[in-house]
C-alpha cells in the first residue's frame, strides 16, 4: 500500500523548515517553537537569538531532554539552551536576556526568552517574575513562560493551578487546547510580548502536552497582526529600561502593557465565538483542556453544531484567559439568559466574567463553580471546585441548563475504585534500603521518588514538604518535643536545586538531625536526566563541610568504586550492610550530621547496561524452591518487586523474576539458605 502524501511529509524531520505537516507531541511542539521563531525573524530581516532556561517537572518533565536531543539544530539557529539549577534562577537569567540591546557589545537585534517549569516552580519564582515583568521585554526579544499545571496531582505533592499566580505577576495567559495551538499560541505569545513589552505565558496541562497529532507547520498558516496601540505611548515607551524607578515600572505595566496585550489578542482573533443560534439561550465559556471537555460533552449529548444551535447554545472559546476581553464578552452574551463557565479548579475565568458583566451593567445569569456552604449561592448545573472535570460532568450540567435530554452515554458514572495497589520502588531501587531507619527513629521525606517511603513505611516516614525545605519541619518542632533526633531524606537533585539551603538553616538552628543525601546520579522522577551541574559525592561532602556539618559518613553498595577515591580527612566510608549501625551512631551525635548514601538509580543503571555503557554483573540470584520455606525474609530485607510469590503444593514460597531483576542483590541479605548466586561470567545469558 502506497503511503499517503501527508505520511511521507511528516515522517522525515519534525524539526525541519520545509514540510507542510509534522507529527508532533505537545513537548515536541514546544521544542520546535524557538526554531520557528528564528525562521520568522530571519524572514522579517531580524538578526535575533533565543535563550531557554527552566527546571523540569510534570507535565514538562521531558522538555529538557527533547531540547538536548536537538541541541545542534538549536545552536545552528543561535538558540542557547541552559537548564536552570532551579526555577527562579532560570527566570532571572531569562530576564537578563532582555537587557542585551541596552548595553555595548550586543551581537543581536534582540534575544527571545523561553522559561519552563511546573506550577510549584512558578510559586517559588514569584519574586523573580514580578521583578522581570514590571521591568518588561525588549522590542525584538520577548519572553514566554511555559507553565505546566498538574490538575490531578498525578506527579505532584499538591494539585496545581497557575492562573492566579500568573495574574498576580501581570503575565497575560494563553491556554492552548491542542498540539497545534501549543505551537501557534507559543508564536503568538512571543509576538504579543514584543508588541506589548509584557512577559507572556502558556498554561500547559497534562492532557494537552501529552497529546500527539499531525499539525500544520507551514509558515503561512499563522499571520501576525500588530494593531495600533490602545493607549497613548508613555514617555519611556513600552520596553525594558535600565535603572527605572519602581512606580514608573508599575504604571507602564498596568496602564499600558497589559492593555496592549489585550489589543493584540483582539487583532489576532485569539478569542472566538462559535455557533450562532437563531434563538440564543445558553452560552458556554471555556478554554484549553476544558474546551475539549465541552466539545466532548456536546457529543455525549448527541448534539452536533446544528443540534447545539437548535438548542439555543452559543460557545465562547478563550485563547487569552487573562485578561478576559470585555468587548467579546459583551458580544457573546447578547440575547443570552444564562452563561455556563467551564474551567478546572478555582473560578478564575468566572470571576473575571462576573466583574465584566457588572461593569457593563449586563444582566445575565452566570453558572460556574459550586462554592462551599456560606461562600456562595447554590445553583442548578454548578461544577465542582476541586478535582478534575470530565465530559460526563460537563454534559450533565449542560443538559440541566439547556433543557436537552441526558443521553445514556452522559449518564455513565466513573468506574468505582477497585483494589488499590500502593506505588512502590522499582526492583533494585536504592531507596528500598536507604530510606529504612533504625528501630525507634523516624524520617522526614522530601520531593522525589524516595518520598514514596511515606506510603510504604508510614509508621516511620512522613510528612512530605515542598522542594528544598526538607528538614525544616524539625527545625520548628525540635524545641517543643522530648523526641531528640530525626532523619531527613533528601535526593541529590533536590540538594542541588535548593536543599543545601535547608542544610544551612539546620546548622544555623543548632538542631540534632541527620540528613540522608540519597545520591543516585540522576533526576529519576522526571525522566532520568543527568544533573545540570557538578553533583558528585565529593561535591556534596564539600558543601556539607562548608556549611559546618559536624559529622559526615558515606555509605555505598560498592566499596570497590572508592578504591581510587580519596575522601577528605575524617569522612568514614562504610558498606550499605552497615547502614543500620551507621544510623544508630549518627542519631547519637549532638548536632547536624550527613549520611551520603551512594547507589545508582536501578532503572537508569539498567538502561546503561542495555546500551553497553555500564558493566553487566557476572552473577544472578535464584531461589531454590526445594529449600525455600516461604518465610519472605528476602522480600522484607530488599522490599524488591522482583521477589514474587511462588505457589507450590507445599504452600507459598518465593521466586525472583529474572526479567525485572536489576541485580541489586539486597535480597540475599535475608536470613535464608535457599538463595543461590552462581558465577555466570563464562555463561551465555
Amino acid at each position: 500500500m502506497k503511503p499517503s502524501p501527508i505520511v511521507q511529509e511528516v515522517l522525515p524531520d519534525r524539526y525541519g523548515a520545509g514540510a507542510d505537516h509534522a507529527l508532533l507531541s505537545g513537548t515536541q511542539a514546544l521544542a520546535r517553537l524557538p526554531l520557528e521563531q528564528r525562521w520568522r525573524d530571519r524572514a522579517a530581516g531580524l538578526n535575533t537569538a533565543g535563550y531557554i532556561s527552566g527546571y523540569r517537572g510534570s507535565p514538562l518533565a521531558t522538555y529538557d531532554m527533547e531540547l538536548l536531543r536537538i541541541r545542534e539544530k538549536l545552536q545552528a539557529e543561535n538558540v542557547k539552551f541552559q537548564p536552570g539549577v532551579n526555577e527562579d534562577l532560570a527566570a532571572t537569567a531569562v530576564w537578563g536576556t532582555q537587557f542585551v540591546p541596552l548595553y555595548p557589545g550586543a551581537r543581536f537585534d534582540g534575544v527571545f526568552g523561553i522559561w519552563y517549569g511546573k506550577s510549584p516552580g512558578l510559586d517559588r519564582s514569584m519574586d523573580a517574575f514580578l521583578h522581570a515583568n514590571t521591568a518588561g521585554t525588549s522590542e525584538h526579544g520577548g519572553v514566554v513562560a511555559l507553565v505546566g499545571d498538574d490538575h490531578a496531582s498525578k506527579s505532584s505533592s499538591r494539585s496545581a493551578q497557575s492562573d492566579l499566580q500568573l495574574k498576580a505577576a501581570g503575565l497575560p495567559i494563553l491556554y492552548p487546547c491542542s498540539t497545534q495551538e501549543i505551537l501557534d499560541y507559543g508564536l503568538h505569545a512571543i509576538a504579543m510580548s514584543r508588541y506589548s513589552g509584557c512577559w507572556t505565558s502558556l498554561k500547559l496541562v497534562t492532557d494537552v502536552v501529552e497529546t500527539t497529532s499531525v499539525i500544520d507547520v507551514r509558515a503561512e498558516r499563522l499571520q501576525i497582526n500588530l494593531p495600533p496601540l490602545p493607549t497613548q505611548l508613555p514617555p519611556a515607551g513600552l520596553y525594558i529600561k535600565r535603572n527605572e524607578a519602581p512606580l514608573e515600572m508599575e504604571a507602564r505595566l498596568h496602564e499600558h502593557r497589559i492593555p496592549a496585550a489585550l489589543a493584540y489578542a483582539r487583532a489576532n482573533g485569539l478569542n472566538r465565538i462559535h455557533l450562532q443560534p437563531a434563538n440564543p439561550r445558553v452560552g458556554i465559556v471555556s478554554a484549553g483542556k476544558s474546551w475539549s471537555d465541552v466539545r466532548a460533552a456536546l457529543a455525549l449529548l448527541e448534539l452536533d453544531d446544528a443540534g447545539a444551535e437548535a438548542a439555543g447554545l452559543r460557545l465562547l472559546k478563550l485563547g487569552l484567559t487573562w485578561p478576559v476581553d470585555p468587548q467579546i464578552v459583551a458580544e457573546f452574551v447578547e440575547g443570552l439568559d444564562t452563561v455556563l463557565v467551564v474551567e478546572e479548579k478555582r473560578p478564575f475565568i468566572e470571576e473575571q466574567l462576573r466583574s465584566i458583566l457588572q461593569a457593563l451593567d449586563l444582566r445575565v445569569r452566570v453558572v460556574g463553580k459550586a462554592m462551599p456552604a456560606g461562600m456562595g449561592r447554590a445553583q442548578e448545573g454548578q461544577l465542582p471546585i476541586s478535582g478534575e472535570l470530565s465530559p460526563q460532568i460537563v454534559a450533565r450540567s449542560l443538559a440541566l441548563l439547556a433543557g436537552v435530554p441526558l443521553s445514556a452515554a452522559a449518564q455513565v458514572e466513573p468506574a468505582t475504585a477497585g483494589p488499590m495497589r500502593l506505588p512502590n520502588f522499582c526492583s533494585g531501587c536504592p531507596h528500598n534500603t536507604s530510606t529504612v531507619v533504625p528501630e525507634g527513629s523516624r524520617a522526614m521525606p522530601g520531593i522525589g521518588c524516595h518520598g514514596m517511603a511515606m506510603w510504604i513505611r508510614p509508621e516511620t516516614t512522613g510528612t512530605v514538604t515542598h522542594m528544598g525545605a526538607e528538614g525544616m519541619f524539625w527545625v520548628g518542632q525540635s524545641a517543643f518535643t522530648e523526641e531528640p533526633h530525626v532523619f531527613v531524606n533528601i535526593g541529590d537533585g533536590t540538594f542541588f536545586h535548593s536543599g543545601s539551603l535547608a542544610l544551612r538553616q539546620a546548622v544555623a538552628a543548632g538542631v540534632r538531625v541527620t540528613y540522608k543525601v540519597l545520591y543516585n546520579g540522576y533526576v529519576s522522577m522526571t525522566g532520568g536526566q543527568r544533573h545540570d551541574g557538578d553533583v558528585s559525592v565529593q561535591k556534596i561532602i564539600d558543601i556539607a563541610q562548608a556549611e559546618g556539618v559536624g559529622r559526615i559518613v558515606v555509605v555505598t553498595s560498592d566499596l570497590g568504586r572508592y578504591a581510587d577515591v580519596k575522601l577528605p580527612a575524617g569522612i568514614a566510608l562504610r558498606h550499605r550492610e552497615e547502614l543500620d549501625a551507621v544510623q544508630r551512631e549518627l542519631r547519637e551525635f549532638d548536632g547536624v550530621s550527613v549520611l551520603v548514601y551512594d547507589q545508582a538509580c536501578a532503572t537508569e543503571l539498567r538502561r546503561l547496561r542495555k546500551r553497553k555503557e555500564a558493566p553487566e554483573p557476572d552473577k544472578r540470584t535464584f531461589i531454590n524452591p526445594e529449600v525455600c520455606e516461604g518465610c519472605g525474609d528476602c522480600g522484607v530485607k530488599s522490599n524488591c518487586m522482583s521477589v514474587e510469590p511462588l505457589e507450590t503444593e507445599l504452600g507459598r514460597k518465593r521466586q525472583i523474576n529474572q526479567s525485572s531483576c536489576n541485580k541489586d542483590f539486597s535480597c540475599v541479605e535475608g536470613f535464608c539458605p535457599s538463595d543461590v548466586s552462581p558465577d555466570l561470567s563464562s555463561a551465555q545469558l
